[in-house]
């Protein structure tokens, strides 16, 4: 195994939009899959989701890490971790991100899986009830990676 290089983060976290995020909940750790868009502009990662103990954990305490990764094989593959903090995103710069997010994720969608998505809903489902998501960020404070090659 061996350390992945801060260029080679950066590629893995561009080229894909599918992660998980850790979060303490009611003092117990919580590891759920997310989708996100990398922003190297402000060095964050964005994603939306609705009100509920995610968020409620989130607002209560802002430390949450971040993994993603490339599996080709059992002997072949990359790994990202990522500390950050969360931060709540109101107003016109929620729809600025929730645009950046979109439109960036249908990007990779389109170079990697070679389709075409029209709405945000075609590959994230998440909206609060009165249809207005929580748009949020988290700002990286610290990556590493491994990665295994045979």
């Amino acid at each position: 195994m061996t350390d992945l290089t801060p260029n080679a983060i950066e590629r893995i976290l561009r080229n894909n939009y599918l992660g998980h995020l850790a979060y303490l909940w009611q003092g117990k750790p919580h590891v759920i899959p997310f989708t996100y868009y990398f922003d190297p502009t402000d060095n964050t990662i964005i994603s939306y989701t609705s009100e509920g103990h995610k968020i409620d954990a989130m607002r209560a305490n802002k430390s949450v890490a971040v993994q993603v990764e490339q599996v080709q094989s059992i002997s072949n593959w990359e790994s990202v971790m990522l500390q950050g903090t969360f931060e709540e995103i109101r107003g016109s710069s929620a729809k600025q991100k929730l645009h950046l997010f979109t439109e960036g994720v249908k990007d990779i969608i389109r170079r990697k899986e070679n389709r075409e998505v029209g709405f945000i809903n075609e590959f994230s489902s998440k909206s609060s009830a009165n249809g207005i998501p929580v748009v949020f960020q988290i700002k990286i404070l610290e990556m590493s990676g491994k990665r295994r090659k045979k």
